[in-house]
């Protein structure tokens, strides 16, 4: 899904779905996503998400995580959309790892949706601000 996402952003000019990237040397480390926001977020919307879209498919190889490389990516993509004009937008997990990692960066998410993946398996979703 993730490969085809990217094809995707590739694929058309002017694509409401980008990726920024961590290289080191030509390897890259790591990455992250801003666009439409996924059917998880889709299927748990309200009116204070309509509208806003998603950052989203961050991920770092697993040897390099926890050097910073995630947060810089974040870092890099609210700068990003401040330099496009975009001050809001949401971000969500299922993860119970990276809801932990998101609840100490983000705060109390938005909207907490219970059981959403089965028993005690909730998604959480966020609203951020790049400024």
């Amino acid at each position: 899904h993730k490969k085809a996402m990217l094809e995707f952003s590739l694929s058309i000019e002017n694509s409401d779905l980008f990726f920024l990237v961590a290289l080191e040397e030509e390897m890259i480390l790591g990455a992250i996503s801003y666009g439409p926001p996924g059917n998880e977020i889709r299927q748990c919307m309200d009116e204070t998400l309509a509208g806003i879209n998603e950052i989203g498919s961050l991920y770092v190889l697993p040897r390099m995580q926890n050097q910073g490389i995630a947060s810089d990516l974040i870092e890099a993509m609210k700068q990003e959309l401040r330099r496009l004009g975009i001050d809001t937008f949401c971000l969500d997990s299922g993860y119970q790892h990276a809801q932990r990692k998101w609840l100490v960066k983000f705060g109390t998410p938005h909207k907490i949706v219970k059981d959403f993946w089965g028993k005690d398996q909730d998604h959480y979703i966020w609203i951020g601000k790049t400024g």
